[in-house]
């Protein structure tokens, strides 16, 4: 999935959309059993909108006035007017506060499902979560797209088991806050980290307490993705205690090449992994080779797709 694509499914559900226009037209579709989608709900053309974060607020209300809001497990926010600065009352995250005792059931979020022909990644603006994590304490599935503005509260998170950060920039501030954090449960981590041109100022030591996985008994799944400095990051992987309890490793989207290879070949056992996503990559030919030599005949599947030239310099998939 890439930021040029909604999402079509989440939580393991298929995703239906409610909309709202322009002139203020609310769709949403009947006949749709509540706990068996996942909702989004959407400004359509939110730059044609005189206030699209009221027209959210709109479309929410009447959500939860029609639908079976009791039984939904899974949330998709779209397009909110998220180019603008976070609404303190009438924003997604204030109204999923707000309305919390309305959706019992809620267990999976995704703030931000937002494509680039509504808004470069760059320009979605976030805003502090701990509202939004403080009224849904029991949420198992949490997904947010944009970095500018995002923050997440140090703390434990007993129930989460999936979490999914986007961003063309991750700042440090929220690298750190998932470093420090304790995730019982979380099986999946995937961190798009981006560019400091963008905010995403994290370093190597800043994933530290992530690679050490003290933090993280039950992860299988970690992707440290679109980053700038995914060969520093592939070199603190080849020694680091987590990677021997992941069955997947993704280091996609980055600016990975041969230094990055050699320092994970050179390092420990990756034979226990199932899948190695190394897609759009810097890697050579030769250096490529001698993976696959290392690891398909121990049955790793491997993903070197998307090869790229450095002749310009490199750079991620997704910055702005």
């Amino acid at each position: 999935m890439t930021v040029e694509d909604h999402e079509t499914h989440f939580a393991g559900l298929p995703v239906v959309e409610a909309t709202i226009d322009g002139q203020g037209t609310i769709r949403i579709p009947s006949g749709v059993r509540p706990d068996e989608s996942a909702w989004r709900l959407r400004v359509e053309e939110a730059w044609d909108c005189d206030d699209a974060t009221a027209s959210f607020a709109a479309l929410f209300a009447r959500f939860l006035d029609e639908v079976d809001a009791a039984r939904v497990s899974a949330l998709v926010i779209g397009e909110w007017g998220a180019a603008d600065p976070p609404d303190p009352t009438d924003g997604p995250i204030p109204l999923l506060s707000r309305f919390a005792d309305r959706l019992p059931a809620l267990r999976a979020v995704f703030v931000g499902d937002i494509v680039r022909e509504e808004s470069d990644i760059a320009y979605i603006e976030q805003t502090d979560l701990t509202p939004l994590l403080d009224a849904h304490p029991r949420l198992e599935e949490l997904a947010v797209r944009g970095g500018s503005g995002l923050a997440l509260p140090t703390r434990t998170y007993p129930h989460l088991r999936k979490l999914r950060l986007q961003s063309g920039g991750m700042p440090r501030g929220v690298v750190r806050a998932v470093a420090d954090s304790v995730f019982p449960e979380l099986r999946h981590l995937d961190m798009w980290l981006g560019v400091a041109s963008y905010g995403g100022d994290a370093t190597v030591e800043d994933l530290a307490d992530i690679l050490d996985g003290a933090r993280l008994p039950a992860l299988t799944r970690l992707g440290l993705m679109d980053s700038e400095i995914t060969d520093g990051i592939a070199a603190a992987l080849a020694h680091a205690p987590i990677v021997a309890r992941l069955d997947e490793l993704d280091l996609s989207m980055g600016t990975l090449g041969d230094q990055g290879i050699e320092a994970l070949l050179a390092g420990q056992s990756l034979t226990h992994l199932k899948r190695l996503d190394l897609r759009h990559h810097f890697v050579g030919e030769a250096t490529a080779r001698r993976l696959h030599e290392a690891l398909t005949p121990a049955g790793v599947e491997i993903d070197l797709s998307d090869p790229c030239t450095d002749w310009t310099g490199r750079y991620v998939q997704v910055s702005e």
